[in-house]
Parts: C-alpha cells; structure tokens; sequence
C-alpha cells in the first residue's frame, strides 16, 4: 500500500454487522477516526463498541434509521467526520445519497453518483455494456412500459426469458418466464416485489439462460485514469440469486478466457469513467461465451476472497482513492495466489433458508493457517429479525482448490454455535457434493438440494 496518511480525519460508516466492523478495522490501521451510527436495535453491536464515536440514528426499521439520509447526515455534521463508508446494501449503490454527501462538503468513499446512476439503471447500463464492445443477452431496449411491449419483446428473443428490476438488486423482482401463458402474472407479481423493496416497479427483459456460471471480476479504479482487474470470483452457487459460496480462481477459466473477461470489464468501467472499487458481473456459458449481467458500484460481501488471493486491502484501497490518490500499483504488478473460498454463515434454517433470529448462547469459529472470519457475532449476541441473517463470513486459503475445500469443512466441522439455526450443515453438504469437489457448477446447482416452495405474494 502506497505511504502516507490518508487527508481524512473522521470517517462515519452508514452501516453495521460485519461490514461497519471491516471498515472500522481499515481505518484504525489508517490513523483514521471512526463514528458509527447505530439503530435502537444495535445499541450493544460491536460496531459501536469499537468505533471512536457512536450516534443513535432511529429506531430499529431500517427505513428509520440505516436508510435515513438526514438522521445519517445530521450525525456526520455533529461529529465532524469528514468521508462516509457506505459498506455494501443500505445507501452503498444510492446516487441521491452519494449527491447529498457532496451536497454537505462530505467525500462519499465511493464512485461519483453519477456513475452510480448509470450503471444502477440496469437497463441503461445494458446499452452501456454495448457501446463498450461487451457482449450482453437477447433482451428489450430499455423498460417494459406495457404488457403489450412486453408480450413483443418476448416473442422477439425467445422463452425462457426473465423479468428482472431496472433497479436494486438481491435477487427481489426477478422472474423466470418459461411460455407466454405465465407472462401475465410474472409481469405483475415481479412490478409489486420490485416497487416494495426499491421504491421503483420498473422492469425489463432478458434471454434466460438456464444453466450459466455466475463470474465477476473485482474491479479497481482511481481518478487519475488507471484501471486494474483484480481476477474473478465464482460466484455460480446461490439460493433465489442470493450467493451462499464464493471462490476465486474459477475452475474452467483458461487464462485467454480469464484475459478476455478481465478486458470486458475494463473496458465498461473505462467507458464510464470508472472510480473507485467495483465489480462488473458476467454469466458464462459452458461453450466459453459470456454475457454481461450488471455492475455493483460499491465493496461486495465476497471481498475478501479477492483480498485472500492479491494481499490487497479494498477498504483501504477505497478510502485512498476517494481521497484522491492514484493507484500504488500497475496490472502486471498484482499477484496471485492459490485458492480461496468464502461460506456465508447465515441464521436461517439449512433445509429451508428461513431466518432464525434470536440470542446466540456458544460461539467459536475455530481459525488456524489460511482462516480468515469476518462478522459481528459473538456469545450472547442478539441477531434481530429486523436485517440481514448474515452472521459471519468464513474465508480459507489454499495451495490449490483440493486444500481450500478441504481447509473449509475442517473449520465448519468444528464450528460452534448455539441459540439459533444457521446455514452450516447445508455448506458442508455442498463441500462434500461430488459435483462440487469437481468444480461443475452452475447457478442451477442448489436446485436439487431443495424441494420447490411457493413464492408468497408481495404487497406493494
């Protein structure tokens, strides 16, 4: 990492959990004060324990409090922070907020919002991807605006299609669509998600592809020109869009295929004028060919598997290059090493994936070489049904894929925690799945692990 203090003084983090505590670890190594803000519900949170400053921001719904922009505003005012670290989720990919920050002489450690606004615009950021020369799926020209437009753009591609939300992300407000009889209802049931997790009910359409690999390429950009790829993550095992597991290096990556990925990716974000840390996703068919899928502008959950791989911080990366320094380092200078891998450890129960909130009453993850744990949890630690079930994201590195795996389930396997549910079992049935061991993956991997459950109705 380049020398030198960083020219921020006070950094607020507009988040919690594990995240808030990442950022908090980044700045302490910096010489960077830190604020959290909390809501009601986290009052006892780690993240306000070791931070150096904390503020009260509302009552536990996150609409009142970790979404709230004057509550989160107000408190970086009267604690003078000077930068706000968005973490991932919550305002991270929020351009009006990104503004607001400006708008108060506050940096938003993050891209500019303009680039937010773009590449947010799911549907925009397609037309992006085209005019930068990378590949994109079969898919409408922009937002649906009818059922009309909608029956004719998928005629013109092709069943199966998905309809998926022009903004917002996580998996809410997407929908396979297999034959023209269930367009009807996929449209309106996709539009009352979409509207109710993210304000907007605006859709558009893509070409699905049944069985594709889900890559991603880190991305590192500064204000001064310089773009890097920091490889990909595979990121093909996930439950309803949302990721369970995570590794990198792919394990059907060629280094052309890796080179050509890599290069699409830069070459959107030098489109774009890309700053700060990012990652451009791409669906990978099994004949090589693959398609880009949509930016997230901001620190990803699975980070640390790149940071496990290069020895790079991203955090401290982010917070240089908001504060406007370049790049320490060129593309042919990043190294990597062997084989990292990410479980999300969720409190839900493993055979469903419906939460499990409530007070852990034992905690222990055990650690050892290549182990690395980031969360928030501890013993008699309360994890609330108001946020996220994520509890703790465990990290391994190996020699190569065969140790990462192995390294993975001896950590799980002498896992300890109590008072709740948790994903645990399901990780260790997928580490042990033959198919898994041999790195034939696909998005349609869990597929089998679950019996199909009934979507229940989202009211707008």
């Amino acid at each position: 990492m380049a020398p030198g203090r960083v020219p921020f003084s006070k950094v607020l983090i507009a988040n919690r959990g594990e995240i808030a505590l990442r950022v908090i670890w980044a700045c302490k190594e910096l010489g960077i004060q830190t604020v959290a803000v909390y809501s009601e519900a986290d009052s006892d949170s780690l993240h306000v324990k070791f931070a150096d400053e904390e503020v009260c921001i509302g009552p536990p719904r996150s609409a009142d409090s970790y979404l709230n922009f004057s509550a989160i505003l107000s408190a970086a005012e009267i604690t003078q922070a000077d930068a706000i670290h968005p973490g991932y989720g919550f305002l991270a990919e929020n351009a009006e907020f990104a503004e607001a920050c400006a708008s108060c002489g506050i940096t938003f450690i993050g891209p500019d919002p303009e680039i937010i606004r773009q590449l947010g615009d799911k549907a925009g950021a397609r037309r992006l991807a085209e005019r930068a020369g990378v590949a994109v799926l079969p898919g409408s020209d922009g937002v649906i605006d009818s059922e009309t437009e909608l029956k004719r753009a998928a005629d013109r591609i092709g069943y199966p299609v998905m309809l998926k939300a022009a903004f917002g992300g996580g998996g809410r407000g997407m929908r396979i669509v297999r034959a023209p009889a269930e367009l009807q209802d996929a449209y309106g049931a996709a539009q009352a998600e979409a509207g109710a997790a993210f304000g907007a009910a605006d859709l558009y359409l893509e070409k699905y592809l049944d069985a594709p690999r889900h890559l991603e390429i880190q991305i590192l950009c500064d204000r001064h020109g310089h773009h890097l790829s920091l490889g990909e993550r595979e990121c093909s095992i996930q439950r309803r869009h949302q990721k369970l597991i995570e590794e990198s290096p792919s394990a059907v990556l060629t280094p052309e295929l890796r080179q050509q990925i890599s290069a699409a990716a830069l070459a959107l974000a030098q489109a774009v004028g890309y700053n700060n840390a990012g990652t451009v996703e791409f669906l990978l068919e099994p004949d090589g060919r693959f398609y880009f899928m949509e930016t997230n502008t901001r620190i990803q959950v699975e980070h640390p598997v790149t940071e496990m791989r290069t020895g790079i911080d991203l955090v401290k990366a982010q917070i240089r290059v908001a504060a406007g320094e370049p790049l320490w380092m060129g593309q042919g200078e990043i190294g990597f090493r062997g084989h990292a891998i990410e479980c999300r450890i969720n409190a839900e129960n493993p055979a469903t994936l419906t939460p499990s909130p409530g007070q852990i009453t034992a905690f222990n993850i055990p650690k050892g070489m290549g182990v690395r744990v980031d969360t928030a949890a501890h013993e008699a630690a309360l994890i609330s049904p108001y946020y996220d079930s994520l509890i703790a994201k465990v990290i391994v590195l190996g020699q190569d894929r065969t140790e990462a795996i192995a390294r993975m389930r001896r950590c799980l396997e002498m896992t300890v925690v109590q008072g709740i549910e948790t994903t645990i079992p399901l990780h260790l049935r997928i580490l042990a799945d033959p198919d898994f061991i041999a790195g034939k993956l696909s998005t349609r991997f869990l597929d089998r692990f679950f019996q199909p459950v009934a979507r229940a109705p989202i009211s707008a």
